[in-house]
């Protein structure tokens, strides 16, 4: 999940120093028109959220969550009729409109995948997310969650090369996305990727990109473990935000978010799909952690990543990728030894809602109550990590 620096992101900064309040129930259906720059955008949706300077938040009928300044609204008109999420039909139809030439719709049970590449990608992409989506959904049913299907289609943009991909999400997010092979958007709620059949470091003499078989072959090689992985990562995000696990904007720490998209992207090579396994030791994160440890991990590192994002979201390339190797053995340690207390303080999270931000005590004492000692599990953290394999 990549949510970049930009005006998007600010706009959201300004709604969550405001004031805000909820509106009682769905209500009515509200009509927003924005001046942004030279244009006038248009917005029909949900209000979710009402700033005290009346600033909002919209969540409009494609899934898109739209924030508002109060000097960028033009116009504000509601009626009675509550909004109606777009069916597969109708979203399929506006984002052939709204994407390149070329793109076409590949429709599963959850998913609208939108293409400009084979339609064998397409398929095997959907293949992989309808998998993804039941594992995710049953694994989180059997530990108690009240999930629900996705009030809107879920949709993958699938470019046929990695420079259109680049051009595309670098008018969202800037140049930093387009070096990942995938990311999910908070804001648009829709997944990007490019077809990695198309990348030369995992062709070989006589691959062809049109097959399944050749799909399966190419995308179960080492060299594919790490962009696979990285799919599932994102496509595990795209899940968890649709099905009543986690709320868009909510105070989710990332490091539980990022942990747990992780503990569900282990690649299994052994299969011919890419992947079918959920938490697996990533060897990788595994590996990386404990050179963590060697190289000196802090004494306050556990209760640093708890408190705040800092590591994860801001702080340099070398931190971030120990906070998320951390941050995945803390999901995997939390999981083999402490289940229950680890599956209530999910659901304690999954009842946040958007943009009411915890302040760093908060986030800690919410942690010690639903684990105890802090010192003391750190230590047995440390422990279990040390002797896994």
């Amino acid at each position: 999940m990549n949510e970049g620096a930009n005006d998007s992101m600010r706009r959201l900064t300004w709604l969550l120093v405001a004031l805000c309040s909820w509106p009682n129930g769905a209500g009515a259906l509200e009509h927003v028109v924005l001046k942004r720059g030279d244009r006038e955008i248009e917005i029909s949706g949900q209000l979710l959220v009402t700033a005290e300077d009346n600033g909002m938040l919209i969540l409009a009928a494609d899934g898109r969550l739209w924030s508002a300044s109060p000097e960028e609204i033009v116009k504000h008109t509601s009626d009675e009729k509550p909004m109606q999420p777009f069916s597969q039909a109708e979203l399929g139809a506006r984002l052939l409109k709204e994407l390149p030439q070329g793109f076409e719709i590949h429709s599963t049970q959850h998913y609208l995948v939108c293409h400009n590449t084979s339609r064998a990608y397409a398929q095997w992409c959907g293949a992989l997310f309808e998998r993804l989506y039941k594992a995710f959904t049953n694994f989180w049913a059997r530990k108690g969650f009240d999930l629900h299907e996705p009030e809107f289609p879920l949709v993958a943009l699938v470019f046929a090369d990695r420079e259109s991909y680049g051009e595309f999400v670098d008018q969202e997010l800037g140049k930093a996305a387009s070096s990942i092979v995938a990311f999910y958007s908070l804001q648009t709620n829709r997944m990007s990727l490019y077809d990695l059949t198309g990348v030369e470091a995992l062709r070989r003499d006589g691959d062809h990109r049109g097959s399944s078989a050749q799909i399966n072959l190419m995308l179960a090689r080492p060299e594919a473990e790490q962009m696979v992985a990285t799919v599932i990562h994102e496509a595990t995000h795209q899940i968890a935000f649709n099905c009543g696990f986690q709320e868009r904007y909510a105070a989710i720490p990332l490091w539980v978010s990022e942990g747990l998209a992780i503990y569900f992207e282990t690649p299994d090579l052994a299969s011919s799909k890419g992947w079918r396994t959920i938490g697996a030791v990533n060897q990788l994160r595994l590996a990386r952690f404990r050179d963590f440890v060697r190289r000196g991990r802090p004494a306050d590192s556990l209760a640093a990543l708890i408190a705040d994002d800092e590591r994860l979201r801001s702080g340099a390339a070398s931190d971030r990728v120990d906070g998320y190797a951390e941050a995945w053995a803390l999901n995997y340690f939390l999981f083999q030894k402490h289940s229950k207390q680890y599956v209530s303080y999910l659901k304690l999270l999954s009842k946040k809602q958007p943009l009411i931000q915890d302040e760093p005590q908060e986030r800690l004492q919410e942690f010690k109550q639903a684990f105890g000692d802090l010192d003391q599990l750190d230590a047995e953290f440390s422990k279990y990590i040390s002797k896994l394999r």
